[in-house]
């Protein structure tokens, strides 16, 4: 079962004119860990594809998206896949990787149906690629380790980068996840933005009763959308994108648009937040 839903660019002038349901049906990606089913968002910020495949009891095979106008869905594009489960099995390009919790996997444009098998819970983020370059699965210990913040601000935190340059060749795909010490809650305080690249967040690891309050938006009008454990949101080029839990949690980042320059941003100052 293959369910996919639209998202079209929104500015920031009719961003401040949203209520909640208006913020949440243009920006909240819910329900995407279906079971048996792959549930994709298909975005209009640089042609990200967001989604989720859990494939319970049989195998899910990913091939055709009407929405991206090819044959098979990487025949013009590049993946990042995030293992969430249990461990699993994804099979692309006459390979399958086996992948364990938290293990990432890259798949190059051509790699052709891929088809995930077992008890993971598989977090899917796919942009366009201009050339193919080989598939590679990473650990955790394959990672960049970057530590960041402090226990008196609330966001000590270790990010941890696999699909980057630092670590790997893609065409404009980056992608990691961020990890916090105890008590650290606050994530990407300072802001920042990034006009040249959009970003898409995967909040997991998260307590079923527990929420983060998402901050988006222009940095002076700023707006907020409250998040549930594997939930993702969009942010777009012009938003600033940090948030604050309730309890703890991870949350994985990826990254599309004109180069794969990590450091590439403007800093906001929080005093100049509204």
């Amino acid at each position: 079962m293959l369910r996919v839903t639209s998202f079209y660019a929104v500015s920031p002038d009719q961003t401040r004119t949203l209520d909640t349901t208006g913020l949440r049906a243009n920006f909240h990606l819910g329900d995407l860990f279906r079971s048996g089913a792959l549930t994709l968002a298909y975005t209009h910020y640089d042609r990200m594809i967001v989604g989720g495949a859990v494939p319970g009891d049989a195998p899910l095979v990913l091939d055709a998206v009407a929405e991206a106008g090819t044959p098979s869905l990487l025949d013009r594009r590049e993946m990042g896949v995030l293992n969430i489960g249990a461990a699993a099995m994804v099979s692309a390009g006459g390979k399958t990787h086996a992948m364990g919790r938290g293990d990432v996997l890259y798949l190059g444009m051509g790699a052709g149906p891929i088809t995930f098998e077992g008890p993971g819970r598989f977090y899917i983020l796919s942009a366009p690629a201009h050339r193919s370059l080989p598939d590679r699965l990473l650990t955790l210990g394959d990672a960049r380790q970057v530590r960041m913040g402090a226990a008196e601000t609330a966001n000590a935190r270790t990010i941890y980068q696999f699909i980057h340059p630092d670590v790997m060749e893609t065409c404009q795909l980056v992608m990691g996840y961020t990890m916090f010490q105890g008590g650290s809650v606050w994530n990407t305080m300072p802001a920042h933005v990034h006009d040249r690249r959009m970003e898409a967040y995967l909040y997991f690891d998260l307590d079923p009763e527990q929420r983060v309050f998402h901050f988006m938006g222009a940095p002076q009008e700023t707006r907020h959308i409250v998040m549930a454990n594997e939930e993702a949101v969009i942010s777009p080029p012009w938003s600033i994108h940090c948030g604050v839990g309730t309890g703890s949690y991870s949350f994985c980042w990826a990254m599309a648009g004109d180069n794969v320059d990590y450091k590439d941003m403007d800093m906001i100052a929080i005093g100049d937040l509204r």
